[in-house]
Parts: structure tokens; C-alpha cells; sequence
């Protein structure tokens, strides 16, 4: 049976792993702080103490962590490991210009490479629900396919390598706008001296609706931020998109504004709470 180590087990990866054990895949688990990924030895999953450790024995990598950075630092480290026929598949969000970084390092470990960033959240990982964008070389569709129907509902295959986080790009600049158009319109309507579940009643099951934006709406409106996704990753997520606009040439001045309201409220704060916590931008306590 095809063995997977997955490194990081946080919010997405944890039941990313936990979905591959379900479906058969024997796993070796690493998480930076080890305590995240125990859950996994409970289920019958290895628990590694280093990333080298995990790898070792492994006909799959597949990493999910926090950032480019992150990927490259534990990635770098595994010099030692032999990856003769080994495949790695890269789901972390990490923009454009580390995902083509990573073909590079991917041919120097002798690793097959998929680009494969996920659509979705804590509720939809759990479900096996993802959507995976992958992007690789087609001789790597047919190991990736068993690997990809466990934690997800649909694969698209978009073209070579880093496709995938480029349309990962185009979709977070889509998501983060929506959230924040949300949080902007019911504080506009409070302002107006509307009860602000108004304007989400309204565009209720028409034209104008998302699920999406009812769901963030309720949580701003509840003021409860659980984090499905955190502030601090949507930020992270908003800076690739702008730099990745600023490479291409690309004019983006509505990402900018997005992503400063993310700034704004993760200099407040809210980082470790939903990216819906956005709403806190638009409701500050005035400094003293």
C-alpha cells in the first residue's frame, strides 16, 4: 500500500491526514508542534518527531503548512533522504513565485512535483470535501487520483506545475473580496440605522446571493469568529495575491484595499480568529 507522509497537521492538514488513514493510506505524520498531530497515532497513523523521519519510507510527501517559507525550510532539510520515484505533492497556499521555486527544489531531491493547492476549510477538509487545483506532469494523474478522491469532493487539472496556485490566487482574490464586500455592506447598513440582517435576508436565494457570504455574514453578525480559516492566513493569502498582480503587471487596486482591511485587522489583533473577524476592522474602539 502506497505510504504518505504528510507534514503539518494543523487546521487543514490534520484531517487531511485523518481522511488518508480512513481510506487506507498508511500515514507518517509531522507537525512542528507535536502535539497536533497525536490525534493521528489514535487512528493508527505514525507520529514522526522530524520532518527526515516522517519522509523516511514514504512513496508519497505531501505537504500542508503554514506558508512558502515554512514549505522551503522543511523541504531544504530532507538533503539526507533519498526521492527516487518519490512524489510530492504540494497542497500549502504559497503563491506563485514559491510554487515555481519548489519545481526547482522538487528536481533536486529527484521528486516527482504536483502543485496542488485545496479550495476549502476546516468543515470541508473534515468532509473529505476539498477541491484540489492540480497542476504536474500527466504521468503523475494516475498516483495522485486515489490520493485526491480521499480528501476531496473534485480535482481539477489545470496545466503544469504552479497553474494550480496561480488559480488558487484568482480564487482567494474572489473570496477575500466577498468577505469583505459582506463585512462593508451590513456595517453601511448599520450606519444607515438598518438592522444589518436586513441586507442579508434580501439578497437571500436571488441573484445577488452566496452561501458564502451568508455564512461569513451570520458570524459577523453573531460576533462569534471561530476559526474555520484564520485572519492571519487570509492576510498572508491577500499579500500573494497583490504580489503576484505586481509581477504579472497586473493593476489590482480592489485586492489592495482587501488586503489592507485585513491588515487593519490583524494589527488589531483578530489573527487567530475567522477571517470573517474582518468585520472588526470597520468597527474599532478609537485610540485614547
Amino acid at each position: 500500500m502506497t505510504t504518505i507522509a504528510v507534514l503539518g497537521t494543523g487546521i487543514m492538514g490534520l484531517p487531511i491526514a485523518a481522511n488518508l488513514l480512513d481510506a487506507g493510506f498508511p500515514v507518517r505524520a509531522w507537525n512542528r508542534t507535536e502535539a497536533r498531530a497525536r490525534p493521528l497515532a489514535d487512528r493508527g497513523g505514525v507520529v514522526a518527531t522530524t520532518p527526515a523521519e516522517a519522509v523516511r519510507g514514504a512513496d508519497i510527501v505531501l505537504t500542508m503548512l503554514a506558508d512558502g517559507p515554512a514549505v522551503r525550510e522543511v523541504m531544504a532539510g530532507l538533503d539526507e533522504e533519498p526521492g527516487a520515484g518519490r512524489l510530492w505533492i504540494q497542497a500549502s497556499t504559497v503563491g506563485a513565485r514559491y510554487a515555481d521555486e519548489f519545481a526547482g527544489l522538487a528536481a533536486a531531491h529527484d521528486l516527482t512535483y504536483v502543485d496542488a493547492p485545496v479550495l476549502g476549510t476546516r468543515q470541508p477538509a473534515e468532509q473529505g470535501a476539498l477541491v484540489v487545483l492540480a497542476s504536474g506532469p500527466d504521468d503523475a494523474r494516475e498516483r495522485c487520483t486515489p490520493v485526491f478522491d480521499a480528501i476531496g469532493s473534485r480535482t481539477r487539472w489545470v496545466g503544469p506545475a504552479g497553474a494550480g496556485s496561480r488559480l488558487k490566487l484568482v480564487v482567494n482574490s474572489w473570496l477575500e473580496t466577498l468577505t469583505v464586500g459582506a463585512a462593508e455592506a451590513l456595517s453601511l447598513a448599520a450606519a444607515l440605522g438598518l438592522d444589518p440582517h436586513l441586507f442579508l435576508d434580501t439578497i437571500r436565494g436571488g441573484g445577488l446571493d452566496a452561501g458564502y457570504v451568508q455564512g461569513k455574514g451570520a458570524a459577523m453578525l453573531a460576533g462569534e469568529f471561530p476559526p474555520s480559516f484564520p485572519l492571519s492566513l487570509a492576510a498572508k493569502d491577500a499579500r500573494l495575491v497583490g504580489a503576484a498582480a505586481a509581477a504579472a503587471g497586473q493593476p489590482a487596486p480592489l485586492a489592495a484595499a482587501v488586503r489592507d482591511r485585513y491588515e487593519q485587522a490583524l494589527a488589531d489583533g483578530h489573527g487567530g480568529e475567522d477571517m470573517a473577524a474582518v468585520y472588526r476592522a470597520y468597527h474599532r474602539t478609537p485610540p485614547r
